[in-house]
Formats: structure tokens, sequence, C-alpha cells
């Protein structure tokens, strides 16, 4: 009777160097993703152009975001046109004037944009300021 010589079994080795590869491809990928998200939750608008356009100081201020379909935005949270002076007035500080940024997007209609003024002023703000890009 032959009998052959059975090669010892090796212990599983858990490799650890692949792991740590794969968990770095993962960390990567999620921070990337995370970066591309963040901006992208408020409305994306395009900004009409002017060439007297001036940079922002530091202020209090609020931005209003006028999209193309009928929706408004104070500071990335959405509101109607009846609500937006309340919503403003609990962002105005005791005796502090506030300033407004209307970032309207290029294709709002002149009307709406107009609406939103007048509500405005009415509500008394009266530092109101169109926000648009530099050409």
């Amino acid at each position: 009777m032959r009998s052959w010589d059975e090669p010892k079994k090796r212990k599983a080795r858990v490799e650890i160097i692949p792991m740590i590869d794969v968990m770095m491809f993962l960390l990567v990928f999620f921070v990337l993703i995370s970066l591309n998200v963040i901006p992208a939750l408020g409305l994306k608008t395009q900004l009409p152009s002017s060439s007297t356009a001036q940079d922002l100081k530091p202020q209090t201020k609020a931005v209003i975001t006028i999209a193309k379909d009928e929706v408004i935005q104070v500071d990335g949270e959405n509101t109607t046109l009846d609500a937006l002076t309340a919503r403003l007035d609990k962002l105005r500080h005791e005796g502090e004037k506030l300033n407004l940024i209307i970032n309207s997007d290029r294709g709002v209609e002149v009307q709406r944009l107009v609406d939103v003024m007048d509500t405005l002023k009415k509500g008394g703000f009266d530092s109101i300021s169109i926000a648009t890009r530099k050409p």
C-alpha cells in the first residue's frame, strides 16, 4: 500500500494591509462625496451679470432665493410670500439692521421679483440688494 505524505496545513493568516487599503478607499470616497453633496442642498440659480457688481462685506444679512418654479427660500429654508416678513422678523435682532440679499434666478419673471420686494418694503425692510455675478 502506498502512502503519500500529506503537506502540513498552514494556518490561515489575516492579511491586514489589503483591509487597510479598502478602508482608506472608502474613507476617501465618502469624504469626496460629502464635499460635493453639501453645496448642492440649496436651490440652483444662475445669477444675472452686472458690470458694477460689488463684493459682499461681513454684515447681519439674510439671503432670499427666488427660483424659476415659484419657490422662495430664506437662508435655505422654504417659505411662502405671505410668511416671508414673519420669517425675517425672527432673524432681525433688536435694534440691528438686517440686510437682505435677493438671489434670484435669471429666468424668474420680473413681476415675481417685484412682488417679493414689495412685500419686504411693506414689512419694514429697507436694505435690499440683488445678487449678481461679475461677467
